[in-house]
């Protein structure tokens, strides 16, 4: 098929797409594509999440059980058959991107993805990458497997397109948030400018691949860096006397020069935490030096030891046995458990010996995780608790009733500023 055919073939819609990975990304994605009236395929090695797709049920808290029906009703079918592949025009992966122990990039997710779906890849297909990469990726991992079987940006195209998606933010939806597109070979750009732009969304394009898988890492590391800077700057007001909130909201009337950025129990998600030693790693392999990007992330990863030892340190000196965890999503207003700092909280409290129960309105209950095997239920906030507890609130979510919490405790450490006033002897620095 020749590159006017493929392109014809888009512009009338007379396609499929395949997304694997039905997860935060890929879902969203799938309902964009869907609501744009295509024919898209939502592949996933999870049979449970596949069965309740098509059931109509959502597994993520903000994706309403009437809109996973609705795409059913249109042009959107789970699936568990990836022999499906083979019937695909564009296939998107949108996988996990962990770090080792050893601060090295996990692939396995995605390759693991094309060695299951490479049988069945056929020529004049395309394959988009929206996973957090390091830059090097689809050149150095994905294009030697596909040279393969085809001629990239001949019989087959290789884009990447990293995902910027916000989980729960409502002003900044998928299709109000410009799509970065890099291509193998030109080709293979504007071939994925065909497919995205099917999307109505602002489209920016960039001259390489590689550039655009590190642009998601430029993205993601400038807000590393700042929240470190600004939990570092939180740690010198506290011996100076000076409250960092007042400060951020007095320094963020300049019109120009200054975001604001806002202290925190560290960070959590998929990409923050990660992206910065996805960086490091590949910058070491060419003999660059990345001492200020670490250093941002050891910064962060160390806030949650800090405060669980502030917390334990107190506990003990006030004789008081149990710590309630206000939110432990990683963000506020979801129920994404990913990376959250609340998880080595919890983690480092119970191996103190003390009693640690969480309450979230999002997350009923903490599975066990790679790393904890943390196994909690959510708990209900009452008088009689509050009152005998240690309250430490780490994920601020706006469904939570803060002046009952504030009311009925006596003890509350408050990681997100939630209280802008002082009350002194009940809420506690950190």
């Amino acid at each position: 098929m020749s590159y006017k055919k493929i392109c014809s073939k888009i512009s009338k819609k007379k396609i499929k797409i395949g997304i694997i990975g039905m997860g935060y990304v890929g879902l969203p994605l799938a309902k964009s594509f869907v609501e744009k009236k295509i024919q898209t395929y939502g592949f996933d090695i999870d049979k449970i999440k596949i069965q309740k797709l098509n059931k109509g049920i959502s597994y993520i808290n903000y994706f309403k059980n009437i809109e996973i029906k609705k795409m059913i009703s249109k042009n959107f079918i789970p699936t568990t058959n990836f022999k499906l592949i083979s019937s695909m025009d564009l296939i998107i992966l949108c996988l996990p991107t962990p770090i080792k122990k050893n601060k090295t990039p996990e692939m396995f997710y995605i390759l693991n993805s094309l060695k299951m779906i490479f049988p069945y890849l056929k020529t004049n297909q395309t394959l988009s990458l929206e996973s957090t990469t390091y830059p090097g990726t689809c050149d150095e991992l994905i294009a030697p497997i596909l040279k393969k079987k085809f001629i990239l940006g001949e019989n087959f195209h290789l884009i990447y397109s990293p995902e910027r998606e916000d989980p729960g933010n409502k002003k900044y939806s998928l299709l109000k948030i410009p799509k970065v597109i890099g291509g193998y070979t030109n080709k293979c750009r504007k071939i994925g400018e065909k497919f995205y732009g099917l999307l109505n969304i602002k489209l920016i394009s960039v001259n390489n691949i590689k550039t655009a898988e590190f642009t998601k890492l430029l993205e993601n590391i400038y807000r590393s860096v700042n929240i470190g800077i600004i939990n570092e700057m939180n740690h010198i007001c506290k011996k100076l006397n000076i409250n960092i909130f007042e400060a951020i909201e007095a320094a963020g009337t300049k019109p120009f020069g200054f975001q604001k950025f806002y202290p925190g129990p560290g960070y959590g998600g998929h990409c923050i935490p990660i992206d910065p030693f996805l960086l490091s790693w590949k910058a070491k392999q060419k003999g660059a030096k990345t001492e200020f990007i670490e250093l941002s992330g050891k910064i962060n990863e160390k806030i949650p030891a800090k405060i669980s030892n502030k917390v334990f340190n107190f506990c003990k000196k006030a004789k008081i046995k149990k710590v309630i965890i206000i939110g432990v999503a990683y963000k506020k207003n979801v129920d994404d458990l990913r990376e959250s700092p609340s998880l080595r909280i919890i983690d480092k409290l119970s191996k103190k010996k003390l009693q640690v129960s969480y309450y979230d309105p999002f997350i009923k209950q903490l599975p066990a995780t790679r790393e904890f095997k943390i196994q909690k239920k959510n708990i209900k906030l009452n008088k009689n608790i509050l009152k005998n507890s240690v309250i430490v609130i780490v994920t601020d979510h706006d469904q939570i009733n803060y002046n009952f919490i504030k009311k009925n405790s006596k003890f509350i450490f408050d990681c997100r500023g939630r209280y802008k006033k002082n009350y002194p002897g009940k809420i506690l620095q950190l």
